[in-house]
């Protein structure tokens, strides 16, 4: 996943039906390369940590990103593929959104996640620069943030590039 594309935008998922076509693909691996977009990590990180919480869905995701990287030709090496902190931000970013969601489909929380402050590319910048973030131990190993604590209030306060 590009973090040098913060303004993209990404069309909405139209239904549930094309939410789990990107989460069976993922689980799969039969999601082509090409449709591994921010919108499609949000997705499956989302659709995990709605259906089994945080805390597993940290090793799943893990796991799941690294495997799906290597069946699709994606190496995981210290320039590209799976970014431990980015994955875990995100997960930290899913989560904290459920907790104040309301009870929708979710093709809406999906939609809604993509479209929010927590599923921004941008507001992880919010708790780590970019030099941090984007260096190779941030993304072999999980790299506490150097700008600001991770807290939602922090996240939702910020001004973000449109």
């Amino acid at each position: 996943m590009g973090m040098n594309t913060p303004s993209r935008k990404f069309p909405r998922f139209e239904d549930e039906r094309g939410v789990l076509a990107v989460v069976d693909g993922f689980r799969s691996h039969a999601l082509p390369a090409a449709g591994w977009t921010h919108q499609a990590h949000l997705a499956v990180g989302l659709w995990h940590v709605r259906r089994f919480g945080e805390e597993d869905s940290k090793a799943m995701l893990r796991q799941g990103i690294r495997t799906y990287n290597e069946a699709s030709g994606t190496p995981n090496s210290e320039t590209r593929g799976y970014h431990e902190t980015v994955t875990m931000y995100y997960v930290w970013a899913s989560a904290r959104y459920l907790e104040t969601a309301k009870p929708l489909r979710l093709v809406d929380l999906v939609n809604d996640f993509v479209e929010s402050r927590h599923g921004s590319k941008e507001g992880i910048f919010v708790f780590w620069s970019r030099d941090l973030l984007l260096s190779t131990p941030a993304r072999l190993d999980w790299t506490p943030p150097d700008l600001a604590p991770l807290a939602v209030e922090t996240l939702l306060a910020a001004e973000l590039a449109a």
